[in-house]
């Protein structure tokens, strides 16, 4: 017998169709945090779940944390506390560097179900929420124009102020073929500029368990070399390197291959040699700015070196302080990211004596950042007196000057050009013709066909 439902009934009656899952992903910290938050945002639409709108309430929750100072610590605990406030009955996976430093803590928070302490343990515990679609590598990076590109972690340096190398896992390299492969369907996918990143990435390759049988171990200039051969209007950039990793076959590799961008960033951390064994950093600084220059010597084109820098170290003195700015200035970098020294829990540094008084840190990091913009000022002022032609990334429209984009060039720089929304995610070829306190401001140059034009 047929029976014949009203509408009445057809409203009442629970759908057939399952309602779709939702979920809400939050990351602190580095590229590699973002990378990996990047995979776990894919095995979950492989799984069948979509990230709930801002005025949705997500049925799972993930937050991959951080923990390089007190201060991620504290973030990493607001920002799972707001979730449960605002997501009412979500079960919240918490992940990362501080959820492996205090699993004690991070599993007290509201609405914390699992704890992940080592990321090897990640799919085993998505696979009991029903994600079971791990994949091997990223196709797409959520709300970027740029990709970032994961080829290894772990670190066996032990400077005295970090305690990355406690909560990472031990040395681990991608397999070379896997990132050739994982970078190809990124650029197919769109993206002009791909980020080599890693927890230490002059690392790469000197572990050999990510190899099977008959691969030979590569290092980080056999890499370059690899994704160099991979054709198309694109770019990579490294994230950072040592300088003590920087040696004739990196430069040579690094001037070798066109798609390489022309900037690098060592991180120098202090400018006076008494301070850096303290960090119990491996280099003195005369070595440091040696290696500079030959980078500059074998490239040409002067390119563009960014680092950090920690000032209010224990013990620093005015006289090692100094020694910082002139070291700055003798290295002419483009960048200098300045961080006031923080003492994080469970390293020496914290329990150095002679701490550095807060006033007196603070005072150190506007002079630092002075001098940030008087160098970067500079480096702006270099490129345009040499008529230099810059290749950008376009990434958004200006909020300042109507009718111009914004972005960044293959030397990181940052500049203003004529162009509309619809340029982004595009390179677009330009000449500086003055520069902003923050900024390059340039005009657009015919179009011609290239690789990525250093």
């Amino acid at each position: 017998m047929n029976v014949r439902l009203t509408p009445a009934d057809l409203k009442m009656r629970p759908s057939a169709v399952p309602q779709q899952r939702t979920c809400r992903l939050v990351t602190l910290g580095c590229k590699v945090n973002q990378y990996e938050t990047q995979l776990v945002r894919e095995a979950l639409s492989h799984s069948g779940y979509r990230e709930a709108d801002d005025d949705e309430a997500a049925d799972l929750c993930i937050v991959n944390t951080c923990t390089v100072t007190n201060t991620g610590d504290s973030k990493s605990r607001q920002v799972i506390r707001r979730l449960a406030r605002d997501n009412p009955g979500t079960k919240t996976i918490v992940m990362g560097c501080y959820a492996t430093r205090d699993p004690q803590a991070v599993s007290d928070l509201p609405n914390v179900i699992e704890v992940v302490t080592d990321k090897r343990e990640l799919p085993d515990v998505l696979s009991r929420f029903g994600i079971v679609d791990m994949p091997a590598g990223i196709s797409e990076f959520e709300g970027r124009r740029r990709a970032f590109v994961k080829i290894q972690d772990g670190c066996i340096l032990k400077c005295s102020y970090c305690i990355i190398p406690t909560v990472r896992p031990g040395l681990r390299s991608r397999r070379p073929r896997a990132i050739e492969d994982e970078v190809r369907r990124l650029i197919d996918n769109g993206y002009r500029e791909i980020v080599i990143s890693g927890v230490h990435v002059g690392h790469y390759g000197i572990d050999t368990n990510h190899l099977t049988a008959g691969e030979q171990p590569e290092r980080l200039w056999h890499l370059f070399r690899r994704l160099d051969r991979i054709p198309g209007d694109w770019r990579m950039r490294l994230s950072s390197i040592e300088t003590v990793e920087i040696h004739d076959d990196f430069i040579k590799a690094a001037a070798d291959c066109e798609h390489l961008c022309p900037q690098f960033h060592p991180a120098l951390q202090s400018g006076s040699d008494t301070v850096l064994q303290r960090m119990r950093r491996r280099y003195r600084v005369d070595r440091f700015l040696q290696r500079l220059e030959q980078i500059r010597e074998q490239l040409g084109g002067d390119p563009a070196f960014t680092t950090d820098i920690i000032t209010g170290f224990p013990g620093e003195t005015d006289e090692e302080f100094q020694q910082t700015l002139d070291a700055c200035r003798a290295a002419r970098f483009m960048k200098v990211h300045v961080f006031p020294f923080s003492r994080r829990d469970g390293t020496p540094a914290a329990d150095f004596p002679n701490q550095v008084p807060a006033a007196v840190i603070r005072n150190r990091v506007e002079i630092l950042s002075d001098l940030e913009r008087e160098l970067a000022q500079q480096y702006y002022q270099r490129k345009i007196a040499a008529a230099a032609e810059h290749v950008v990334l376009v990434e958004r429209c200006s909020a300042d000057r109507p009718g111009y984009v914004k972005g960044t060039d293959q030397w990181y720089i940052p500049v203003e050009l004529p162009g509309t929304e619809a340029d982004a995610g595009q390179f677009i070829r330009c000449r500086g013709l003055s520069a902003s306190r923050e900024s390059v401001i340039a005009e657009t140059l015919p179009f011609v066909a290239s690789s990525m034009g250093q």
